[in-house]
């Protein structure tokens, strides 16, 4: 299982969401993409598509006041 890493911290959304979705058809069935962001509506809408989507939340913890690490395991 290998790890990407993809930081959006900065990015308003839906931006994150949308690298996400780009960056996650790179990896293979089982690896990791980990999400570093900083948008609030990315907590709510990165959980939803990976949900949708078949994929599994593996973490999901704040970092601090306003960015949170999210990890989507791809289906």
């Amino acid at each position: 299982m290998k790890q990407q890493k993809l930081a959006v911290v900065g990015m308003v959304c839906p931006f994150p969401l949308i690298e996400a979705k780009q960056a996650i058809e790179t990896l293979d069935s089982g690896d990791e993409l980990v999400i570093d962001f900083d948008c609030t509506q990315a907590t709510e809408a990165i959980p939803r598509w990976a949900a949708e989507a078949g994929h599994t939340v593996t973490n999901f913890e704040q970092i601090d006041d306003a960015s949170w690490t999210i990890t989507v395991q791809k289906k």
